[in-house]
């Protein structure tokens, strides 16, 4: 197999991821509001790529739900969508529930002070309001159980439904009603560490059934 030459443009399908996670980042955080109209050259101006990797981005997100695609005319950011977003929960606690079966059987002390250090990260982040540092930190205690169980399957679900609930979880985070994740998530390490895979699978299957929606 040759050498690649040097200096070699990017393969397309790089273009696209990465225009693709920028896209996806900026909409769940609110960079990117409901209903702002996503600008094909301004797209690609900001990301610094063409317009095909561009398209096949908002292709993808459309799939995901978050952004709306009216051919021939416009695309825009999606609504919060109260209905898909409550399907989504279904299907994230479902897989949740699913990685805490799997994962409980190999957890290791490591593995359970990982997960006491991002709940910790997580209480502070609340405690100061500070959303985005806590959705990280709700993000690396769940990736604990997900990357224990090694499912590509159920990674890859988590991957497509994630997005639309840590939208509405911005609203839930900002409140103090997210403040009792924090106690379901210790109860989750202590499951965890008596290996108690079907009570740490039914708390962690509760802990993202408490998600809400925001009042109309």
């Amino acid at each position: 197999m040759p050498v690649p030459a040097a200096g070699a443009a990017p393969p397309r399908t790089l273009l696209r991821d990465r225009a693709f996670e920028a896209l996806r980042a900026a909409i769940v955080d609110g960079t990117l509001e409901p209903g702002e109209r996503l600008v094909d050259a301004e797209l690609c101006a900001w990301l610094g790529v063409s317009r095909t990797p561009v398209r096949e981005a908002l292709t993808h997100l459309e799939k995901m739900g978050l952004v709306l695609i009216s051919p021939g005319s416009r695309t825009v950011v999606a609504p919060l969508d109260v209905r898909a977003a409550v399907e989504a929960q279904a299907v994230a606690a479902s897989m949740h529930e699913l990685a805490a079966r799997e994962a409980v059987p190999m957890v290791n002390e490591g593995h359970l002070a990982a997960m006491q250090t991002a709940n910790t990260e997580f209480a502070a982040a609340l405690a100061r309001a500070d959303v985005d540092a806590a959705i990280a930190a709700d993000d690396a205690f769940h990736r604990v159980f997900v990357d224990l169980a090694a499912n590509r399957m159920l990674a890859g679900i988590l991957e497509d439904v994630t997005p639309l609930l840590r939208r509405m979880e911005r609203v839930r985070f900002a409140s103090l009603s997210g403040r009792s994740s924090v106690a379901q998530h210790r109860s989750i390490i202590e499951k965890a560490r008596m290996k108690d895979a079907d009570g740490a699978a039914l708390v962690a299957r509760a802990n993202w059934m408490t998600l809400r929606p925001p009042a109309d």
